[in-house]
């Protein structure tokens, strides 16, 4: 018999994240995209809305192999992280699945993974999203993709 199990593999993840947002708004600045991968790129025209750091999980929990019975794998629960901005402050909560970003003005977002590149050794991979429209007013209502960048950790072993 076997029980479920959650397991914070001691995967801890710093990650820069930018929120970029469409250019007919009035926004915090530009970010220069020049050193980042091609893949990972937010399109032309886009500002920065927010630039903050995250710190946070990646949970995984232990299955029963459906391939192998009576064995057990590991298997995807999950991350959580807290983004804040550069003072420490809590601006947003991120968790999935699926994929969300909450402002603590209760703005949120979703996304779909458009692309990834690598990053360094034993960090998870950089990451460009294409966020859905907030249908609460907020920081986050005008957000069109998210940028997950300077990681350190959450590679699992």
């Amino acid at each position: 018999m076997m029980k479920n199990q959650t397991m914070n593999k001691g995967l801890k993840i710093t990650v820069a994240s930018i929120l970029m947002a469409v250019a007919s708004q009035t926004y915090a600045g530009s970010f220069s995209q020049d050193k980042l991968p091609s893949e990972v790129r937010v399109p032309a025209g886009h500002k920065v809305a927010m630039y903050t750091t995250a710190e946070g999980n990646i949970t995984w929990e232990c299955k029963a192999n459906s391939e192998n019975a009576g064995k057990a794998k590991w298997a995807f629960a999950g991350p959580r992280a807290i983004l804040s901005d550069n003072k420490g402050n809590h601006l947003v909560s991120y968790f999935g699945p699926p994929a969300t970003w909450e402002s603590l003005d209760g703005s949120s977002i979703t996304g779909k993974q458009l692309a990834v590149s690598p990053s360094a050794k034993g960090s998870i991979p950089m990451q460009l999203v294409k966020a859905n429209e907030s249908t609460r007013p907020g920081a986050l209502k005008d957000v069109t993709y998210v940028q997950r960048i300077n990681l350190k950790g959450g590679a699992r072993t």
